[in-house]
C-alpha cells in the first residue's frame, strides 16, 4: 500500500481531457484529470463517477439544473446520470 500525493500526480498531467489513473479500489479506477472548456453530454453504462475539485471551480451540467463545485467540494453521479461539464 503505497499513499498518493494529489499535488504531485496532478503535476505530471500535461494534457487536458486526458484521465491519468492514480490508483484502484474495489475493481474502480481512480482518475485525475484536467479539465478547460466545455464537455459534451455523456453518461456511463457501467461506473460511478465522482467529480473533486482540487484547484479552481467547475459547473456540472445536468438536463434539470447546474451545480457550481469550488475548491474542496465533490459530487458523484450514478451510472446512468446524464451530465456534462
Amino acid at each position: 500500500m503505497d499513499k498518493i500525493n494529489l499535488a504531485d500526480k496532478f503535476s505530471k498531467i500535461t494534457e487536458y481531457w486526458k484521465p491519468y489513473i492514480a490508483g484502484e479500489l474495489n475493481g474502480q479506477m481512480v482518475k485525475l484529470d484536467k479539465l478547460k472548456g466545455e464537455f459534451v453530454w455523456h453518461h456511463h453504462a457501467n461506473e460511478d463517477e465522482l467529480f473533486l475539485v482540487v484547484k479552481g471551480r467547475f459547473r456540472m451540467e445536468l438536463r434539470d439544473r447546474h451545480i457550481w463545485l469550488e475548491e474542496g467540494e465533490f459530487l458523484t453521479s450514478g451510472w446512468k446520470r446524464e451530465n456534462s461539464f
